[in-house]
């Protein structure tokens, strides 16, 4: 959703995707990260995948710091040359730009220029009113941060903040946004936004993309294993690409992404297809379990059967 509205944006001709961060945010250039470009924050390659020193939890209810911080460290590999998921700051930086831009931040913008004309019930920094609707969700085992070397980057990304689900159930969560990970709805929701990619920028009557900037998301940004994940990816411009690191679909044609106990989205361009998947009992580990790629197994099972 976050790297949706940077593409708005960009559709529009407010943000230049090749063009330094430093352009729209120019604290950002300072310990080295100059050359840091739009791009590269969309694909999880600019070298910032947390917060250096660690910021605690309450810290990412404050944006003006969290940002700050940011913008002050210096990137922990070089920019461009690999990905290493940006699990919570990646949301702080688009959303920075987006709020330099437009002068919004990033949930009201999503609220005002992508669900609102959708009529999506997705929500990133949940009003007061839809609190009764909410459900708590069921928190996987610890992450096995303490069997990681302490000076890796992992280690350092997972524990800048540590994570915790639990930290969902607050009131000052749902308040706040935290775009990489507070993001608030259900499975049609994420289908009701994202269709937007899979059909070319246009869907239910709404446009908000143009084709060719759909197909900017497939312009390969970092193919590898990832420096965080520690699983072979291959990234494009905000999503991720199906191919043989993540072969989710048949289809090459299709973007996804996931989150945190096993929630997923994919967006098929050439198919008109988007198949999501949201749970409130969270799977193992960092990238959840295998129920959202078997229900995307079956959609194309369901193709296949409808096209023979």
């Amino acid at each position: 959703m976050t790297a949706l509205c940077a593409l708005v944006l960009a559709d529009r001709g407010e943000l230049d995707l090749d063009a330094p961060v430093s352009r729209y945010w120019p604290e950002f250039a300072a310990a080295g990260k100059d050359g840091v470009l739009v791009r590269n924050v969309m694909s999880h390659t600019a070298g910032v995948p947390a917060w250096d020193p660690p910021v605690v939890e309450d810290d990412l209810y404050d944006w003006e710091k969290s940002t700050s911080m940011l913008a002050a460290q210096a990137p922990w590999w070089e920019p461009g040359t690999a990905s290493g998921y940006h699990a919570i700051s990646q949301g702080h930086l688009i959303g920075e730009i987006v709020r330099r831009i437009t002068g919004q931040s990033l949930g009201t913008f999503f609220a005002h220029e992508i669900a609102g004309p959708l009529g999506a019930d997705f929500h990133i920094g949940l009003p007061p009113d839809h609190d009764h609707r909410t459900v708590r969700v069921i928190p996987p085992p610890p992450l096995p941060v303490g069997t990681l070397p302490t000076d890796s980057i992992a280690y350092r990304a997972f524990t800048g903040p540590p994570l915790r689900a639990e930290a969902s159930w607050d009131e000052a969560w749902r308040r706040a946004e935290i775009p990489a990970a507070n993001g608030q709805g259900n499975a049609r929701s994420v289908a009701t936004v994202q269709t937007i990619v899979a059909c070319g920028g246009e869907a239910n009557g709404v446009r908000l993309l143009s084709e060719k900037t759909c197909e900017r998301i497939f312009e390969v940004q970092s193919v590898g294993t990832d420096l965080v994940l520690g699983v072979p990816l291959r990234l494009g411009i905000g999503y991720g690409i199906v191919g043989d690191e993540v072969p989710l679909t048949p289809s090459p044609t299709t973007c996804f992404w996931g989150g945190w106990g096993g929630s997923i989205v994919t967006a098929d361009l050439a198919n008109r297809m988007c198949v999501t998947y949201v749970m409130n009992r969270m799977g193992e580990g960092t990238v959840g379990d295998i129920r959202g790629a078997m229900i995307v197994a079956g959609a194309y099972s369901a193709l296949a059967a409808m096209s023979g």
